[in-house]
């Protein structure tokens, strides 16, 4: 504090508070300043699928080609799932996992294949009472659901934006509808490309990683109360198809194993433009990116 000046900043009690530089402070005010918060986009964050026991739950294409084959009812509860290692920047990687869906409500006697799979797990499964050694966190639900009461599971069922929660830079991607996505790993029911753009931009990780701490290494928990802060520019339909011929090109290149730098530079300058940030601004945060 005696060897650099003085730095008048304003604490509100309404959210958590991060000591910035002045010209770090100009900059953050100058994102918040541009568009609506991602939250107030008529969008919502939702949490992936909490098991509980996941060994049971999420099985492997032989299993899931085994549990089908004696009774192609099964099919009805068995879905594509994501896991967060499998959710990387612009691409995810299906390493051929699926999720039993048994959802609250659902009715095990329908699939006695899946309900004698799962009976081996039965004393991992139950919820846990007082006294036992074994068995999930308790709640109201029955040994063969899973753990979560998913009210948005038709969600799952929708295009989404996904990401891993913890990471070293912004990796947002783009997934198509039918795949589900594991806990803790967050998503946005949308198509909108545009919001994608965004999301991965060198702007979007600089102020979504100013609202945290990062961890040692460089992780950064991408929580959905940081990510649904950054505002986002509203501008025309025409503008919005400049970035979202941009990331369908990325995922292309991604599936051709190409170079996505100079694509995501373009996007990167174009976002800087979109919130009126300086050539000075701009070093300041390449600069602090490159530390974090």
């Amino acid at each position: 504090f005696r060897q650099n000046q003085t730095i008048s900043t304003n604490f509100s009690s309404e959210s958590g508070w991060v000591v910035l530089s002045s010209l770090e402070s100009q900059i953050k005010s100058k994102i918040e300043k541009v568009g609506l918060p991602l939250k107030d986009w008529d969008i919502q964050i939702f949490r992936g699928i909490v098991t509980g026991l996941n060994e049971a739950f999420i099985i492997n294409k032989e299993i899931k080609d085994q549990l089908i084959e004696s009774s192609p009812k099964n099919a009805e509860i068995i879905r594509p799932i994501l896991l967060g290692k499998n959710l990387k920047r612009y691409e995810y990687d299906f390493e051929d996992k699926w999720i039993i869906f048994t959802r609250r409500g659902c009715n095990i006697d329908e699939y006695p294949i899946i309900k004698k799979h799962l009976e081996q797990f039965y004393d991992k499964l139950k919820p846990k009472k007082i006294g036992d050694s074994e068995g999930r966190k308790p709640g109201n639900y029955k040994w063969f659901e899973i753990q979560d009461n998913i009210a948005y599971f038709a969600d799952f069922d929708k295009p989404k934006i996904a990401w891993g929660n913890l990471a070293l830079k912004t990796q947002f991607t783009f997934v198509e509808s039918g795949f589900y996505i594991n806990a803790p790993s967050p998503f946005i029911p949308t198509d909108n490309l545009y919001f994608l753009a965004i999301l991965n931009s060198a702007l979007a990780e600089y102020y979504i990683k100013s609202l945290g701490v990062t961890r040692n290494g460089g992780y950064f928990e991408f929580k959905p109360m940081f990510v649904e802060k950054l505002p986002i520019p509203e501008i025309v339909e025409s503008d919005k198809v400049v970035f979202i011929n941009l990331v369908n090109q990325i995922i292309d290149c991604k599936k051709k194993r190409q170079s996505t730098l100079e694509i995501e530079n373009q996007i990167n300058t174009l976002v800087y433009k979109l919130y009126n940030v300086s050539d000075k601004e701009i070093n300041n945060i390449n600069r602090l990116r490159q530390n974090s």
